[in-house]
């Protein structure tokens, strides 16, 4: 077996109490969430004293949507890993930003453009006019750039990551999955098969990307690519969220395979595919040998080599 690494080890000089204070993955994830929490209060702060609030024009609230959903998760990822953790931070290096990003952009495009493309081929997908007017800027702030650079710094940046590190793999992918797909269970018309399907078609997808290439850029591109190109491209209900697309479409069919009002996310379609890559990525982890065990039960294994 090759022996597997983490971004994080706890110093071995550690005092006890900085061991569960400061550095088991349960305080650096409550340390990430309290410093996130903080950051969100101080924005919607700051975005209502200079008047980006819900009457102000489109592209303000565009950006004020990007500002609110990466800029708190960012800063408080800086400050965990700067400050707590004390490492560089290899996942999220400036020289992956624009490379990485970009090849998630282009995975995500051709992704979701496959998925609609299954959908048209099986006679559910239609398009019906063309809207040359759609607001893509701030779609592109807000469901694009904005959702994906925070949501991936929180649920594979900082909960898929700390998890593994003290559960294993297969317990960050669980966790992180089931999080990431119940988050969106407020979302208009999510039921619970609609938060199930994200949580395995997304999340598990995304935990595996991360798993394997340790790039959080190329889940941001991605994740991006995907809610754009969903809304944008294609007039498909964003997670629930209406759509203003350049391609004016409906969806027909039984809601199994359409995705209903919520969208193509919660078609049996994109959990297929989406599906079919999460179990090419885990055999290609598994042959790497690369999936972290659970630190009690790597601990056991090692106990009785040595017997």
């Amino acid at each position: 077996m090759q022996e597997i690494s983490t971004a994080f080890a706890t110093p071995a000089a550690a005092p006890a109490w900085k061991r569960w204070l400061l550095f088991s993955p349960l305080a650096r994830i409550a340390i990430f969430i309290a410093l996130f929490m903080a950051g969100v209060m101080l924005a919607e702060h700051g975005l209502h004293a200079v008047g980006w609030g819900k009457g102000a024009p489109a592209l303000q609230r565009g950006l004020a949507q990007f500002i609110g959903r990466s800029l708190p998760p960012l800063i408080a990822y800086l400050v965990l890993v700067k400050l707590i953790e004390r490492r560089p931070m290899t996942e999220l290096a400036p020289c992956k930003l624009l490379p990485h990003g970009l090849l998630g952009v282009f995975l995500g495009t051709v992704l979701f453009s496959t998925i609609v493309g299954i959908l048209g081929l099986l006679g559910s997908y239609h398009i019906t006019g063309f809207n040359p007017h759609a607001a893509w800027l701030p779609a592109l702030l807000m469901v694009g750039l904005g959702a994906g650079i925070g949501e991936e710094i929180m649920f594979r940046g900082a909960l898929f990551r700390i998890v593994e590190e003290g559960l294993g793999t297969w317990a960050a992918l669980i966790v992180s999955a089931l999080v990431f797909g119940f988050m969106h269970a407020s979302n208009p018309g999510a039921t619970v098969w609609s938060s199930m399907a994200i949580a395995i078609e997304a999340g598990l997808l995304f935990g595996m990307i991360y798993h394997l290439t340790r790039s959080l850029p190329l889940c941001m591109g991605l994740h991006a690519a995907w809610n754009f190109c969903q809304g944008t491209v294609y007039g498909i209900p964003v997670s629930g969220l209406p759509a203003d697309g350049w391609l004016v479409s409906t969806r027909s069919g039984p809601d199994w395979l359409s995705g209903g009002v919520f969208g193509a996310e919660a078609s049996v379609v994109a959990l297929s595919l989406c599906s079919a890559c999460t179990l090419a990525l885990l055999i290609v982890a598994m042959r790497h040998d690369s999936i972290m065990p659970c630190a009690p039960w790597q601990r056991f294994r090692h106990w009785f080599r040595r017997c």
